[in-house]
């Protein structure tokens, strides 16, 4: 089976500056998390990925087909858009048909399927409302009714939770997750806050500057569930940095001219923390203060960020 998405050299340039340089990586997973600072090209990916930009060199695929086969693609993707799209005299059901219709429904089924998928969502009751009358967190789930109604198989979220209370940022994530997990499409969700990635992706792709900055397996990170310590010392000695390693501990050694040293490392799941003032006693090294957490995503993406001209996992 081929991957969700296949960037393959994808390199796209908009009103002559390059925005995305040669883009080549494979994602497969079920839910895909886009990041990047402001000015990355998460949005020009995603407008790419519909068809609205063509590419000057490269290409992408989705479930192998060419991104320039945009006819043929519309039918597989939803769409919900960062920015609101309405017409808003028009019913909410008036306009989720509408859009169904476009992906390439008939107009029974596609009414039949708006109302379907208001109520999915939550705004059964307000399917015969006007658009326009709609509160902010009640047109996020009208995009995202409409995204869905004709039955994607790949779903992108651009900013689903943008501008949403926490009561309805929670009801978006768990309609998110309820949606890739029982009605078995795929989601790519594209957004600045990393709680919202790490709540439903579990495959990340990270921009910089539209280069690859970082690409990670989530899934794989939660197992690992490694175990970051920083410890800062009086008196810390060759023996006690080879006696730490030789906990199995990946390490790094700050000194800092005052006697004092920074000691980063990573502890093995099978070791302890009490093995680390062990050894500070038998070798008579002072521990003033312990900093203990486990990896996050933020960690990932500060990582990434700092990687000159991105490296990291570069094309």
């Amino acid at each position: 089976m081929p991957p969700v998405i296949e960037l393959d050299g994808l390199t796209v340039t908009l009103g002559g500056r390059t925005i995305l340089h040669g883009l080549r990586r494979p994602l497969a997973g079920r839910s895909i998390g886009l990041l990047g600072p402001n000015g990355a090209g998460k949005s020009t990916l995603i407008s790419t990925l519909l068809g609205f930009h063509a590419p000057v060199s490269g290409t992408a695929r989705i479930f192998g087909r060419d991104i320039r086969e945009s006819k043929a693609l519309r039918r597989l993707i939803g769409y919900m858009p960062e920015t609101d799209s309405f017409i808003s005299h028009m019913s909410g059901v008036r306009f989720v048909r509408y859009m169904a219709e476009l992906a390439g429904l008939p107009p029974g089924a596609a009414l039949e399927r708006a109302h379907e998928a208001f109520f999915y969502v939550g705004l059964g009751e307000a399917r015969y409302r006007k658009l326009g009358t709609y509160s902010l967190g009640m047109k996020q789930l009208a995009k995202l009714a409409q995204a869905i109604a004709h039955g994607p198989r790949l779903l992108l979220l651009d900013e689903p939770t943008n501008g949403l209370d926490p009561p309805a940022r929670q009801r978006m994530i768990r309609l998110i997750r309820e949606v890739r997990d029982v009605s078995g499409m795929y989601v790519l969700v594209s957004s600045h806050l990393l709680r919202d990635v790490e709540e439903t992706c579990e495959e990340v792709l990270i921009l910089k500057d539209g280069r690859i900055a970082a690409d990670c397996d989530l899934e794989a990170e939660r197992r690992s569930n490694r175990r970051f310590v920083e410890l800062e010392t009086v008196g810390a000695s060759p023996s006690f940095a080879g006696a730490v390693e030789g906990l199995g501990c990946e390490c790094a050694f700050y000194p800092n001219g005052q006697g004092i040293e920074r000691i980063k490392l990573v502890l093995p799941e099978t070791t302890a923390m009490r093995e680390l003032f062990r050894l500070a006693a038998q070798h008579d090294v002072q521990i003033r203060r312990m900093n203990y957490r486990r990896d996050s995503l933020e960690d990932i993406f500060l990582a990434a960020m700092k990687e000159a001209g991105g490296a990291r996992g570069g094309p």
